[in-house]
């Protein structure tokens, strides 16, 4: 008992010693200043996204510029804020690095390795540049713009209002497609069906002149209408597949709508009509 008693009493007083030496450690008058640095910082990024959100309203062909700057800025601030932290409320030594880094290794390697695996896919991603902020992408069967790439995680808003979160490790064994990649127009590809017995080189026409009368249309890249004849579904079709520029990815479906209602407007007033069933032998 005597014995029992005596290491109970050694691992009270080690553990007395361990908080009293973390106690020396810390730096509790900047731990306080450490609190009001966090502040300014979460206060400086509030401000700087509320400005690219201003600025890119205002001068739209500089909107892709200005959420890339934000990007690196926000990767800045965080590095930055974490650094003046851990220097204002540690007293570093030789001991507190070895303390600290022997935390960070447990850390790393169990509770944190997702996050951190996230954080360094992040870098990846601000480095490799397999998308970049604004871009309007597909990945694992979401669509839409990339609002922004932070340090765990990218957010895409579809075309749905819908904010998807997704882990900055997912995008280094996944395939990501980018319809702009950093410009502001993108290429939108439509389909129109007519039968085949139908005048095709007027249906071409329309589809050709309604992509190029739409408000919406790039005109400094080339529009093109490929056609083809298909049977699907004992439906004998010529598909005609327009291939145009819309100025701004975010006037996308108006583009695709503006199209699609003259098309289908003139060929009406044409008399060009949808694909016939096929007859049975």
């Amino acid at each position: 008992m005597a014995v029992l008693g005596s290491s109970a009493a050694f691992a009270q007083d080690a553990a007395q010693v361990d908080v009293s030496q973390l106690g020396s450690f810390i730096r509790w008058t900047g731990v306080a200043t450490s609190l009001i640095v966090i502040a300014g910082a979460w206060v400086l990024l509030r401000l700087l996204a509320g400005f690219v959100s201003q600025f890119g309203t205002q001068f739209a062909a500089r909107r892709l510029t200005m959420q890339k700057i934000a990007t690196i800025a926000q990767f800045l601030i965080f590095i930055a804020t974490a650094a003046i932290v851990l220097a204002l409320s540690f007293r570093i030594d030789k001991t507190v690095l070895t303390l600290i880094g022997g935390t960070a290794a447990v850390a790393i390697g169990f509770a944190m390795k997702d996050l951190v695996a996230s954080f360094i896919a992040g870098i990846i991603i601000i480095m490799d540049r397999p998308f970049q902020v604004g871009d309007r992408v597909s990945f694992d069967g979401f669509y839409g713009d990339i609002t922004a790439i932070g340090l765990r995680s990218v957010r895409l808003q579809t075309l749905d209002d819908n904010t998807i979160t997704i882990p900055n490790s997912k995008f280094l064994s996944d395939i990501t497609s980018s319809g702009n990649y950093g410009a502001l127009d993108m290429q939108v590809v439509i389909d129109f069906y007519i039968g085949a017995d139908q005048d095709i080189d007027r249906a071409r026409e329309i589809v050709n002149e309604s992509a190029l009368s739409s408000r919406y249309v790039f005109l400094a890249k080339p529009v093109v209408v490929l056609v083809t004849q298909q049977i699907v579904q004992n439906l004998v079709t010529v598909r005609l597949r327009l291939k145009a520029y819309v100025l701004d990815t975010q006037h996308e479906k108006a583009f695709e709508t503006d199209i699609t209602l003259r098309c289908l407007r003139a060929m009406r007033e044409n008399g060009i009509t949808p694909p016939q069933m096929l007859l049975p032998t």
